[in-house]
C-alpha cells in the first residue's frame, strides 16, 4: 500500500498501469476535442460562458485559454499548448495532438510489457532525427512580399473562412513591412489594433497611420483638416491647485479677481506659446494644425485653440505618444517654452469620424508611417474577437517568418518526409529502443491524417497514397484537402513556420516522455489541508 495512505487515509492513488490509462485517456480526451479544429476546414466551436456571452472559434489557443479544464494532466497539456502559442504564435492545436498521439502509439508497446522508459529513449532519438530532417527541408529563401503572403494565408485559412483569411493576409504583411527596420527587431506593439462595431468583417482594413479612439472635446473645432502639422505633447494644459493648502484674504472682488487671473496666467502662458508657434509655422501657408495631448486640456484654453483654428484632442492614451511620432514624424515634446518646426510631424488628412456615441480620429496620408493601425470591423462582438485573435497570429507568422529567414512546406509535407526519413533510419538502431522510434514515427502521421479526415477524406487512403508518392518522388509531398491527392505544398505556395514545427517537436516530446514515466498519481484528499 502506499506510504501516503499511511500519512492520510483520504488520499487517491493511482498506481502504475491505472496512472498510465489516467494520463493517456486524458490526453487522447484533449485530442479528440481540438483534432476536428486543425487545418483551413477544420470546424468550429461555440464556448458559452457563465454569464451567456458566445465565442466562436476554431483556434486551438483561445479554445484551451477559455475551457474550464477539471482533469489535472489535461490542463498541464493545455498549459503546454499555450506556452508554444505565447512564444511562436501557432501550433497549439498540432501540439495537442502530437502529444495525445505519442502517448496513444507508445501505449500500444507499453500494454505488450514494454517499458515507459525504453520508450522515451526511442522518443529522444527519434526527435533528434526529426530536428535533422527538419533542417533538411527547411527553404531558406529571400522573405519578400510574395513569400510572406503565403505564409500569413496558410496560417489566417486555419483560423478563419477562406474569403476574410486573404482578405486580413493582405493586412497583415503591409502592416509588418510597414514597420519593419532593417537592424532593429521588429516590435508588432507599433501595429495599433482598433475595433469599430459596424459593417461587415471584409471591411477590416489596413490605415496607414493611426486610429485614435476619442476626438475633438469642443464644438467649434473642424472635424477635417487637410495638410497638418501635428503637435504631440504631454503638457498640462489645465487649471491646477496649488499643491499646499493655502489661504487668501482679500478685501475686494477686484483683488479676488486678481487672484483668478494670477492662478489662471500660467495655464495661458503654455496655450499662448502654442498659438504663437502655430503662427509662425502656418501663417501665410495652406497649412494646418493638430495638437495632441497627453495630459488634460481645460474648457478655457479649448476655447483659445479652437479660435486660433487649431484642432485639439486630449488625454491620448501613453502607447498613442510613441505611436505617432513613429507613423507622423517629429517627436513628443513635455514643455512648450523652445518650439521648433523639427519637432513637428505632417499627415496629409486628419478627420474625425462618429460611430454612435463613439468618435475616433483618422490620422492618414502620412509620408513614411513605421506605425500603422488595422482596423477591425464587424457586425457584432464575437466576429470582431475572432477577427483580432486570427490577427494576432498572422502578424506573428509574418514576423516569425522574416526571422526565420527560411519555411517549412506545409499540408503535411514535414511530417510525411520525417516518418520515411524515421523508417530508414530505425533499421540503424539496435534493441529495444526502435521501438520508441517507430512509436514517434507513426505518432508524426497524426497531422495530415487529421487534415485530411476533417476535410472529409479517407484518412488511410491518403496517408498510403502520400507515403507512396514521396517514396518514388523523393519530393516534400503534401495533401490537396480538395481532392486528397498529393501536391508539391512548395509549389502552392502553403508555407509553414520553422519555428513553431522546432518548437512543437521540442515540448511535445518533453511532456509525452513526462507523463508515460509518471508510475504513481497522489491527489492529497481533503484532511490533509487541515491543521
Amino acid at each position: 500500500m502506499a506510504a501516503v495512505k499511511a500519512l492520510n487515509p483520504k488520499a487517491e492513488v493511482a498506481r502504475a498501469a491505472q496512472a498510465l490509462a489516467i494520463n493517456i485517456s486524458a490526453a487522447r480526451g484533449l485530442q479528440d476535442v481540438l483534432k476536428t479544429n486543425l487545418g483551413p476546414r477544420g470546424t468550429m466551436k461555440m464556448l458559452v460562458s457563465g454569464a451567456g456571452d458566445i465565442k466562436l472559434t476554431k483556434d486551438g489557443n483561445v479554445l484551451l485559454h477559455e475551457m474550464q479544464i477539471q482533469h489535472p494532466t489535461a490542463s498541464m497539456i493545455a498549459r503546454v499548448a499555450t506556452a508554444q502559442d505565447d512564444i511562436t504564435g501557432d501550433g497549439t492545436t498540432s501540439n495537442v495532438l502530437i502529444i495525445g498521439e505519442l502517448l496513444k502509439q507508445a501505449d500500444l508497446y507499453v500494454s505488450e510489457g514494454l517499458h515507459p522508459r525504453v520508450v522515451t529513449e526511442g522518443f529522444e532519438i527519434a526527435k533528434n532525427k526529426a530536428l535533422e530532417v527538419l533542417e533538411n527541408v527547411k527553404v531558406t529563401q529571400q522573405m519578400d512580399r510574395d513569400t510572406l503572403i503565403s505564409v500569413a494565408r496558410t496560417s489566417l485559412r486555419t483560423k478563419v473562412h477562406q474569403e476574410l483569411a486573404d482578405r486580413l493576409t493582405e493586412i497583415v504583411v503591409d502592416a509588418v513591412l510597414a514597420i519593419k527596420h532593417k537592424t532593429d527587431p521588429i516590435d508588432l506593439h507599433m501595429v495599433e489594433i482598433m475595433e469599430m462595431q459596424h459593417k461587415t468583417e471584409l471591411d477590416t482594413q489596413l490605415v496607414r497611420g493611426l486610429v485614435l479612439d476619442h476626438g475633438g472635446r469642443h464644438p467649434d473645432m473642424k472635424k477635417r483638416v487637410a495638410n497638418a502639422y501635428i503637435l504631440t505633447c504631454s503638457v498640462s494644459m489645465e487649471y491646477e491647485k496649488s499643491e499646499v493648502n493655502s489661504g487668501f484674504f482679500y478685501k475686494s472682488a477686484e483683488e479676488r479677481d486678481k487672484l483668478v487671473q494670477a492662478e489662471r496666467k500660467f495655464t495661458q502662458e503654455r496655450v499662448q506659446h502654442v498659438i504663437d508657434f502655430k503662427r509662425k509655422v502656418c501663417d501665410g501657408t495652406d497649412k494646418t494644425f493638430v495638437l495632441i495631448n497627453q495630459k488634460g486640456i481645460d474648457p478655457l484654453s479649448l476655447d483659445m485653440l479652437a479660435r486660433e483654428g487649431i484642432v485639439a484632442l486630449r488625454r491620448a492614451k501613453r502607447r498613442n505618444m510613441e505611436r505617432i511620432p513613429l507613423a507622423c514624424g517629429g517627436s513628443a515634446v513635455n514643455a512648450v517654452n523652445d518650439l521648433t518646426p523639427e519637432i513637428l510631424g505632417y499627415a496629409g488628412l486628419v478627420y474625425e469620424h462618429v460611430l454612435g456615441e463613439q468618435k475616433f480620429t483618422f490620422i492618414e496620408e502620412c509620408k513614411h508611417p513605421q506605425s500603422v493601425t488595422v482596423l477591425i470591423k464587424g457586425p457584432n462582438q464575437h466576429t470582431i474577437a475572432q477577427i483580432k485573435d486570427a490577427i494576432h497570429d498572422g502578424l506573428r507568422a509574418v514576423k516569425n517568418a522574416i526571422e526565420d529567414g527560411c519555411v517549412i512546406p506545409g499540408a503535411g509535407a514535414f511530417e510525411i518526409a520525417a516518418h520515411h526519413a524515421l523508417m530508414e533510419f530505425k533499421n540503424t538502431i539496435k534493441g529495444r529502443t526502435r521501438l520508441g522510434v517507430q512509436a514517434f514515427a507513426d505518432a508524426l502521421l497524426i497531422i495530415p491524417k487529421v487534415l485530411a479526415q476533417n476535410s472529409g477524406l479517407d484518412p488511410q487512403d491518403v496517408i498510403v497514397k502520400l507515403q507512396q508518392e514521396h517514396a518514388d518522388s523523393k519530393l516534400l509531398i503534401g495533401v490537396d484537402l480538395i481532392t486528397g491527392e498529393p501536391i508539391i505544398a512548395a509549389d502552392l505556395g502553403i508555407w509553414d513556420n520553422y519555428r513553431v514545427k522546432r518548437q512543437l517537436l521540442h515540448s511535445s516530446t518533453v511532456i509525452a516522455g513526462n507523463l508515460l514515466l509518471v508510475d504513481e498519481i497522489m491527489r492529497a484528499g481533503m484532511s490533509s489541508l487541515k491543521g
